[in-house]
């Protein structure tokens, strides 16, 4: 039989044959920054002084997944990975300081103002070298999202500031906001304000998590350099310090920032002070001197006349006196003078510095009327919450006159009517209007007084009571587009008249965005708004009508400048010679239009003026 040897074969391995080139890998040489080894940096230091915690345990599975994935795509694009990385360092430096530095004025948005060393950035900068490195990361978040907010405020006071010539009150105005969508809903529709109040929301979220994530790479980015960045902070410490001390300067800015600790010491100064101004202002409230007034010693210079105070929106100063819109309006205030004189009427006008500016217009009302500084929402709430004896309210409590309220612009219940002393109010739907809106004013003007001369003026009165009105023209209103023209007054018929107007004019969004255009539109309407009155007057004034007419306020800080005043006109009406001789001891200008230099008077003291002139006797309540 043949034998057969067995042959041993060599043992597999699934490792293949080494050769002599260098083993490859996947992983790429590290650079000096990726590895501080190299070119003589020390090696990283322990946990413990680092901080950063060591065998944690496994990870999930799809956190794994991703964490691999992003290392491969480091080690394919190192370049690339470390640009991108560098960038975002860079963009999370630079929102955090543009936070930090962001001042709360329009007219301070310039690049000098982000050119400076906040103390705050480096005060940050310490504490994340100073923190291990969980805490750093809560810190750190909480210190981004606190930026953020900071942020939103800064940014209410701008857009506050530029339309309303104040800062927000973080107590008091969030119900602003809601008017202000109401304001562009009634401007530029629907579905544009819903879009610009959802859109603002969302971004102030996204800022919120965009700053928190911000910081925490920063912190981050600090610790990984804990040495080269306690010594930067040391020298940015320094020269804030020198620069503080020595008053550096760039541009006209302090070289050496505090911006965003003065922010928030202001806003909790504004929060104390609100709150402290609401117990205040409840006692001034309660003091009134014409409280215990009996009923018959209240006007008695006017029994027997019919007293119409009507607010003209926005009719400020600004519009006799700047130069792009003062020439239409002075010229229509003299063109008015004259028609009013031929039909018989002098007047006499001066100036009342309002409680608000730019909006808030009940604020202006309810300050000329009730003898408050009704400056705020509070204030407001407390005034009509309170007993305090309006203007409009004497009228009433007199007994010899119906008090009738005409306000076009009130689209749901309005329960001050009570606190004013208004026995009627005509709304936005009780005068019967049937034509287009005018951007936010539902009506114009002539349309909103020949409905009260419909249904008011013109009728005869049961009782022998005289008619005291409250008007509030509202067609002067911004955004100033589209303006009514004046029509035919026996053609007005229910308003349909003013489509084809409408539909020719300009549109809100024509002009918001340009100021020039927004100043000559203002100008067009509050000519629109006068002419309107004078008319009416001429047309259906009696020997016994006497007219009141003033401005609510400024228009906002866009048209009428950062540091306008807070000056209105005020202007009385009649035929009577009596009635204008019981103010000439006021000094107030002939005509329709006060002189620059005409008296200024708070618009809080007119009520009490206004109520001596015309035989009121001071009475305090008895306690």
């Amino acid at each position: 039989m043949p034998v057969f040897t067995r042959l041993r074969r060599p043992a597999r391995t699934t490792e293949p044959a080494r050769t002599a080139e260098p083993a490859r890998t996947t992983e790429p040489a590290r650079t000096t920054e990726e590895n501080p080894r190299e070119e003589g940096h020390p090696p990283p230091p322990p946990e413990e002084e680092t901080g950063e915690p060591r065998g944690e345990g496994e990870e999930a599975p799809g956190k794994l997944a991703l964490r691999a994935r992003c290392a491969r795509l480091r080690d394919e694009h190192p370049r690339a990975a470390r640009a991108a990385r560098r960038t975002l360092h860079g963009l999370a430096a630079a929102l955090i300081l543009g936070a930090l530095l962001l001042p709360n004025h329009a007219g301070a948005l310039r690049p000098s103002r982000f050119t400076r060393i906040p103390a705050e950035a480096i005060a940050g900068a310490v504490l994340m070298l100073a923190l291990p490195r969980r805490p750093r990361i809560v810190a750190a978040a909480l210190y981004g999202a606190g930026l953020a907010v900071l942020t939103v405020l800064n940014v209410l006071d701008i857009g506050f500031n530029e339309y309303l010539g104040r800062s927000f009150n973080v107590v008091l105005d969030w119900g602003l906001l809601d008017d202000a969508r109401h304001y562009v809903e009634d401007s530029m529709g629907g579905a544009t304000a819903t879009a610009a109040g959802v859109g603002a929301v969302l971004l102030a979220l996204l800022l919120v998590a965009v700053m928190a994530l911000a910081a925490v790479r920063l912190g981050g980015l600090l610790a990984r350099h804990r040495a080269r960045a306690a010594r930067g902070a040391l020298i940015a410490g320094t020269v804030w310090i020198t620069c503080t001390a020595l008053g550096l300067q760039v541009s006209g800015v302090p070289v050496a920032s505090d911006r965003a600790a003065t922010a928030l010491k202001v806003q909790g100064k504004r929060v104390r002070d609100t709150l402290r101004d609401e117990a205040a202002f409840e006692r001034v409230a309660r003091t009134d001197p014409f409280a215990g007034t009996p009923s018959d010693r209240l006007l008695p210079g006017l029994r027997g006349r019919d007293v119409l105070i009507t607010f003209i929106e926005s009719y400020g100063r600004t519009a006799l006196e700047d130069p792009v819109i003062a020439p239409g309006v002075t010229a229509t205030l003299d063109a008015g003078t004259g028609s009013l004189a031929e039909a018989g009427f002098a007047a006499r006008s001066g100036w009342l510095t309002s409680s608000t500016f730019g909006g808030s217009s009940w604020l202006g009302h309810s300050t000329a009327l009730s003898g408050l500084w009704i400056d705020n929402q509070q204030r407001y709430r407390t005034a009509t919450a309170s007993d305090r004896l309006t203007l409009t309210g004497a009228f009433g409590k007199s007994g010899a006159w119906d008090t009738v309220g005409v306000m076009p612009g009130v689209r749901k219940s309005w329960p001050e009517a009570e606190w004013y002393g208004l026995d009627t109010v005509y709304d936005a739907f009780g005068m019967g209007y049937r034509g287009p809106k005018f951007s936010w004013s539902t009506m114009p003007d002539q349309y909103a007084l020949e409905a009260f001369q419909r249904l008011e003026h013109g009728r005869k009165r049961d009782g022998g009571k005289n008619l005291m009105a409250e008007i509030i023209l509202t067609s002067s209103h911004q955004p100033w587009a589209p303006v009514p023209e004046m029509v035919d007054w026996d053609e007005l018929g229910d308003g349909s008249v003013f489509g084809p107007i409408r539909k020719a004019g300009r549109r809100p969004g024509d002009i918001m965005a340009d100021t020039t255009a927004s100043r000559r539109e203002y100008g067009r309407s509050v000519e629109y708004s006068v002419t309107a009155l004078t008319q009416w007057l001429e047309r259906y004034g009696t020997d016994d009508t006497v007219l009141v007419f003033l401005g609510d306020h400024q228009p906002i800080a866009r048209v009428s400048g950062v540091r306008a005043s807070r000056d209105v006109p005020v202007t009385i009406v009649a035929r009577d010679p009596e009635v204008l001789d019981k103010v000439a001891d006021w000094n107030w200008t002939e005509g329709l239009r006060p002189d620059r230099d005409a008296p200024v008077w708070r618009m809080d003291a007119f009520r009490d003026r206004f109520l001596k002139a015309y035989g009121s006797v001071p009475h305090p309540a008895e306690d």
